[in-house]
């Protein structure tokens, strides 16, 4: 496969991969454009349970390209319509009812992080430096990004990281919350298949509504509604309730694989 943007499917694990390593997988307009469609294409597979954003050649991203610059903000309805396909592209992200992991090595630089932090985890490699670098340019972060930002590590972490512009190693994203686990690379594919064995041995049904569930709460949710009771009372009539219950009495593992609810 080629291009700067393309999926690569792996059984029920299917990798976004940013493509374009002699610029560090800069991200062009065009592939944030391309975003939405290439996640509606990966849910065409019935068996797909996790979706692995990766950049190729070492590094993540380092974030919007630069070069495209002076055109994108020549003026301001041009600079309205491209900050409009930021949103699309990251909110899509955000919003995939699947599992997203991003696989974070290398640079992982200003909207390179808004795409990390529209993943629902963010597993790194010691090699990853990160930085939310708007103050460099005199630029701002997008709203749905620092929303994104301060619920990953806070508000006073947001602010130090926003204020001085500045990298963080892995270790120092992983104490304040930026990634979830960091793993040296030479054992990063072994350790992220023991993560997600249990992922996979589990329903895809709970996945997906837990996902939903919790986006309710990030987005302000404090009380049960209509929308919630309604997720968990479906779950009893689902194919996949059917069979952890009936497994659960046979005394058996469960096979969620082919079920769907």
């Amino acid at each position: 496969m080629s291009g700067p943007l393309f999926l690569s499917r792996k059984g029920p694990v299917t990798e976004l991969v940013l493509n374009r390593p002699e610029r560090r997988n800069a991200l062009t307009e065009r592939m944030l454009t391309d975003i939405p469609g290439l996640l509606n294409e990966a849910l065409e597979d019935a068996g797909l349970r996790v979706l692995v954003v990766r950049g190729a050649g070492g590094h993540f991203t380092a974030g919007a390209d630069i070069g495209e610059f002076a055109d994108i903000y020549a003026t301001e309805s041009r600079a309205d319509a491209y900050s409009l396909t930021i949103a699309r592209a990251l909110d899509a992200l955000a919003a995939f009812p699947a599992p997203v992991i991003a696989r974070v090595e290398g640079a992982c630089i200003g909207g390179g992080c808004g795409l990390a932090l529209a993943c629902d985890l963010r597993f790194a490699t010691e090699t990853a430096r990160l930085g939310i670098t708007p103050a460099k340019l005199g630029l701002a972060f997008p709203f749905n990004d620092t929303k994104r930002l301060v619920d990953a590590v806070g508000i006073p972490a947001a602010k130090d990281l926003i204020f001085t512009a500045r990298h963080v190693g892995a270790d120092e994203a992983l104490a304040m919350g930026l990634v979830d686990r960091v793993w040296p690379l030479e054992h990063f594919d072994a350790e992220f298949a023991d993560w997600l064995a249990p992922l996979l041995a589990g329903s895809p049904h709970t996945a997906k509504v837990m996902k939903q569930m919790i986006g309710l709460i990030a987005g302000g949710a404090a009380q049960e509604t209509s929308e919630t009771r309604k997720l968990f009372r479906d779950a009893f009539t689902g194919d996949d309730f059917q069979e952890g219950y009936q497994a659960f009495l046979g005394k058996r593992a469960p096979d969620f694989t082919k079920r769907r609810s």
